[in-house]
């Protein structure tokens, strides 16, 4: 189970609880990078792509695979950078050791997304999008949300909200509740967007936010959503 440990933004002083995003391994298991709960976050002031990605160890095969060094985004607009154990830039640990790895799976077809003109096409476009992700057997959910409707899949919740007003932190934090009880995963789609408070909710709670655009393409926001739109089910 992903570790949480406590953070505080020392711009603003507030108190935040992070969770380590868990990506799949080329095996199946999940990997989550290990935190260290006793250092203080650092603030990200400039963005240096050897420094945005750590190398991470899956605990059940040995395989190294490089993920997004995680991070989260407080309400006052700063992004802190969450301190780990053990990690190293991903290309120092690439040059350090070459590790043998299974043949990678082949990529995904290009996603053939559905205009979006009506709110029931922004329901199909973000299951196009979960199925296009890997996700099978895509449904409603059973229990409607306080905003929009529910989808679920094997090991997913997603809540797809067709309003006209950006999403609040109480629809992202009841979806994540909801998750945590169903022991599952979880993804936002937003037709309006979020407001900045709901995405630093996201961010501390690790909840992958995406905005669709008239297209019908899903766009992820924050770096949750990157990681799943870059990695798949």
């Amino acid at each position: 189970m992903p570790e949480s440990v406590p953070v505080r933004c020392p711009a603003c002083r507030r108190e935040h609880v992070y969770t380590a995003p868990s990506y799949p391994c080329a095996c199946g298991a999940p990997v989550a990078p290990s935190l260290d709960g006793r250092a203080a976050p650092a603030p990200v002031a400039h963005r240096v792509w050897d420094e945005d990605w750590i190398t991470v160890r899956c605990g059940s095969c040995g395989r190294r695979d490089q993920w997004p060094r995680p991070e989260l985004g407080c309400a006052c607009g700063t992004f802190l950078r969450i301190p780990l154990r053990e990690a190293a830039p991903a290309a120092e640990s690439a040059r350090a050791e070459s590790v043998p790895v299974a043949p990678a799976p082949p990529p995904r077809p290009a996603l053939r997304p559905v205009t979006i003109r009506t709110a029931r096409d922004v329901v199909t476009a973000a299951a196009l999008y979960l199925r296009w992700l890997g996700y099978e057997d895509i449904r409603r959910c059973d229990q409607r949300p306080p905003a929009g409707v529910g989808l679920a899949a094997r090991g997913l919740l997603a809540q797809v909200d067709p309003a006209v007003r950006p999403a609040s932190p109480r629809d992202v934090e009841c979806l994540w509740l909801t998750a945590m009880a169903e022991s599952a995963c979880c993804a936002y789609f937003s037709l309006a967007g979020y407001t900045d408070e709901a995405r630093g909710s996201a961010g501390a709670l690790g909840v992958p936010l995406f905005v669709l655009d008239r297209t019908g393409t899903p766009q992820p926001v924050n770096e949750p959503a990157h990681a799943l739109h870059s990695t798949g089910a």
